[in-house]
């Protein structure tokens, strides 16, 4: 896949504490989809998903999370935190400024966390639910428990990222890394110089090496969250259920760290289908099979 499919003008939306960088595509007055990425990627994860929604009559929302592209902080004091209740909090924000009450709310990696965050806490804004990976919502218990060698070794950077040698690697070789972890979660997905060129200027953000630490330190309980989010995080930490129709999405060939279908299954108490796509689809599976994603949205939203 070439690089040239774009998502549009980015546009900036103050919202809550930060300015938004987003693509808005599609009727302003379509039912609105929001579609969240992860790390180490960006928007652009949606290039040809987004048009595709778009032409079926959605107004498609895809924000730089806090950390990438063009969004930013409106205060330079502000803590640059990466818990994982925030990324929510900013969606929400988002919404409200927007004057969007309720969406179809889908993403991967950070951004399936985030929107499993939204449709658990937040289900009146959520009306329907894809989820890659299936219910990622984590906590910092759970995350402290030892896991087999094997499975411990999948989270290298994890481990690299805790150290001040790590914060000063990922800093100096942002670029590198990024490609490192899309050839080892996508091992099969064959992206070329000018589509990886496109994603990587969004880890140029002047925050996003202290948004990324924080996130993977603050799982391991080595940095401290928001005092004012330890409820949410509670909550949180109690695997709360989802009850707004979802379906959840998993590839063939994801070299990531990512949970089995039949260990999630109960966490969704709605209208639910899991599906699996084939054909050696990697972890990034919306701009690796963006005809699949793109299906998944409109017929969550169908069953709701």
């Amino acid at each position: 896949m070439d690089a040239e499919p774009t998502l549009g003008p980015i546009v900036q939306v103050e919202a809550g504490e930060l300015s938004v960088g987003l693509a808005d595509l599609g009727p302003v007055d379509g039912p609105a989809v929001l579609l969240l990425h992860g790390w180490p990627y960006d928007i652009h994860s949606y290039a040809d998903a987004a048009p595709l929604l778009a032409a079926a009559g959605y107004r498609v929302l895809v924000p730089h999370l806090r950390g990438y592209g063009t969004t930013t902080f409106r205060s330079p004091d502000a803590f640059r935190n990466g818990q994982q209740a925030v990324f929510a909090l900013d969606a929400i924000a988002l919404l409200d400024a927007l004057g969007i009450r309720d969406a179809v709310v889908a993403g991967f990696d950070w951004g399936a966390r985030t929107a499993n965050i939204l449709a658990a806490l937040w289900p009146e804004r959520v009306r329907a639910h894809v989820s890659v990976s299936g219910y990622l919502i984590g906590s910092r218990a759970a995350n402290a428990q030892p896991l087999p060698p094997a499975a411990e070794l999948a989270w290298w950077y994890q481990f690299y990222f805790a150290t001040e040698r790590g914060r000063a690697g990922y800093d100096r070789h942002r670029r590198e890394f990024a490609r490192l972890i899309w050839q080892t979660a996508s091992p099969n997905w064959a992206f070329d110089d000018a589509t990886f060129a496109r994603s990587a200027a969004s880890f140029d953000n002047p925050d996003h090496v202290e948004i990324v630490i924080h996130n993977y330190r603050w799982r391991l309980g080595l940095a401290d969250g928001a005092s004012q989010h330890d409820d949410l995080e509670r909550r949180l930490a109690e695997r709360p259920p989802i009850s707004v129709p979802t379906i959840t999405m998993e590839s063939d060939a994801n070299g990531a760290p990512h949970p089995d279908a039949a260990s999630y299954r109960d966490a969704f108490t709605g209208a639910y289908e899991h599906r699996l796509v084939t054909g050696g689809v990697g972890h990034d599976l919306p701009q690796e099979a963006p005809r699949a994603f793109a299906h998944a949205v409109i017929d969550v939203d169908r069953s709701a």
